[in-house]
């Protein structure tokens, strides 16, 4: 677990992302489809994930189908479309499940402080969430899609800080991504970089004094 403090004092919210803490993705069949075109495992996500390519389905400014398109596009040249369009759908329709370890844990911190979900998300995320039981998981949820502004960018923090109705030096922000934290803590939140649900349960534990 990395926690950093840069206040000293306890925190009175919880800010969480979602992917790769709470939901995680099978991407067994996208790794399949490639190994079949003759790929490297993980071509597809870094045509997809570029921030080019990203960033427009993360600020809500076009949906999955397009996000598919642009796939398509970034990886037409490697292989042939159809074979593009396989991929890119692959990964847009790819299976998800949430870590019942951290749900639980995080469904008992929030019966003591604001409980946010503070996340890069689609227009789809109420819908992703309602399917795996979670409508009710936080507080509040801030999504990159709805708000207009992605992590790290200093304002979506801010605007979590607001829903919880807590400053922002008195946030705990949790996420896989050492580039979210850093600027969280520039903020002056807590920062913990998650890898693994013992990071969160050793720090909810000094909130809950367990």
């Amino acid at each position: 677990m990395t926690l950093i403090n840069t206040s000293g004092r306890p925190f009175d919210a919880v800010l969480c992302d979602l992917d790769n803490v709470i939901r995680f993705y099978d991407l067994t069949r996208l790794a399949r489809l490639e190994q079949l075109a003759g790929l490297a495992e993980g071509t597809t996500t870094k045509v997809a994930y570029a921030p080019e390519t990203d960033l427009p389905l993360l600020l809500g400014k076009i949906g999955k189908e397009e996000w598919v398109e642009t796939i398509v596009r970034g990886l037409v040249g490697e292989v042939s479309e159809p074979q593009a369009r396989e991929l890119g759908t692959a990964l847009a329709e790819a299976p998800f499940r949430a870590d019942d370890e951290v749900v639980t844990m995080l469904r008992r911190i929030r019966q003591h402080m604001p409980l946010v979900l503070v996340t890069n998300a689609t227009l789809e995320l109420e819908s992703d969430l309602a399917s795996l039981g979670l409508s009710d998981l936080a507080h509040h949820v801030v999504s990159s899609a709805r708000v207009g502004v992605a992590k790290p960018d200093r304002e979506i923090y801010e605007i979590a800080a607001g829903r919880a109705q807590t400053a922002v030096e008195r946030c705990l922000f949790v996420d896989d991504r050492l580039e979210n934290i850093e600027a969280a803590v520039a903020l002056g939140m807590t920062g913990v970089h998650y890898r693994e649900p013992e990071d969160l349960r050793k720090v909810l534990a000094l909130a809950l004094g367990d």
